[in-house]
């Protein structure tokens, strides 16, 4: 475990545990803390988001797999997220938010001064909670907003959803990774998304794993980083029923887009600073030459310093 964090998983919590957690908190010396598929009271629960509340130095917020698991929990995180100042990345994956609980978070979410990426994984959201979460990607011009959101397994999101956060994409600020994976999003969706890609000036990431794609889908997405300009680095396309050939040329192309970057970048010389690289790396094993990544994973985090 590394200073300054605490990461706990799949444990009941008991009370002395969780005053231990609190007065590390309150004391500014934890930046991450992750209690992830953990155990503990509502009352428990309520101590944990005062002392986030209280925090200035917490930087990473892990709540995943159903700790955030009644109304009550979401609007006592609502609180903590309002007060708190310091926290860039908040985990909620496998929590049953539904729309409701978008709408209670909603409000600390999209006016909190640091958070940059935000895990709304399998929380059970629709087209409500999909209308809210466009409000975090500001378009040009107005507020900074996310730069990285996950939206895997979502299935309740419709068609008209998935529309509202492409046109969202195509306009944002900010984005640089967006992960969709496990949505039943189909080839239409997808011809969608890649008008986004195309139209982004940021996005670096697209995970489209096991979205129900076909080789439809991937001529589109090969045309346009072929024929088009794009900021897009990684594409998973993995568990679809796309051709191998087909995501290898698409790999190929978006190596040569980066390589080609990379050049340019060295002969301007050392005063301009070369491109950030896309923070989330989903499959640490894999090439960096193969952007259309074949395997599965799930990266938990834009800032993450260890595995949680």
């Amino acid at each position: 475990m590394l200073p300054g964090s605490i990461q706990i998983t799949g444990e009941a919590l008991s009370g002395a545990e969780i005053k231990d957690i609190c007065d590390s908190l309150k004391e500014n010396s934890v930046r991450l803390l992750s209690v992830r598929g953990c155990q503990l009271s509502d009352r428990d629960f309520g101590r944990v988001c005062r002392g986030v509340a209280e925090s200035h130095s917490l930087a990473q917020l892990n709540l995943n797999l159903g700790v955030v698991s009644t109304i009550g929990r979401t609007k006592h995180l609502a609180d903590a997220l309002k007060a708190n100042r310091s926290i860039q990345t908040l985990f909620l994956h496998g929590s049953p938010l539904l729309d409701a609980g978008l709408v209670t978070l909603n409000g600390a979410l999209s006016t909190h001064p640091s958070l940059v990426s935000l895990d709304l994984g399998d929380c059970m959201l629709g087209d409500e909670a999909v209308r809210l979460i466009c409000g975090m990607l500001p378009p040009d011009g107005a507020k900074s907003g996310l730069k990285e959101l996950t939206l895997s397994a979502n299935p309740a999101i419709s068609s008209q959803g998935w529309a509202r956060l492409a046109i969202a994409v195509a306009h944002s600020s900010q984005l640089r990774v967006l992960n969709l994976d496990y949505n039943p999003l189909g080839d239409h969706i997808a011809g969608m998304l890649a008008v986004s890609v195309a139209s982004s000036r940021t996005l670096e990431v697209l995970d489209l794993e096991g979205t129900g794609l076909t080789n439809q889908s991937a001529q589109i997405f090969l045309d346009m980083v072929e024929n088009y300009p794009t900021s897009l680095r990684v594409l998973v396309l993995a568990e679809n029923d796309i051709s191998p050939e087909l995501q290898q040329q698409i790999s190929d192309l978006l190596s040569e887009g980066e390589e080609e970057e990379d050049k340019d970048g060295e002969a301007r010389g050392s005063s301009v600073n070369p491109r950030e690289k896309p923070a989330w790396v989903p499959h640490s094993n894999s090439s960096s030459s193969q952007m259309v990544l074949m395997t599965s994973g799930l990266g938990e985090s834009f800032l993450a310093e260890t595995e949680m």
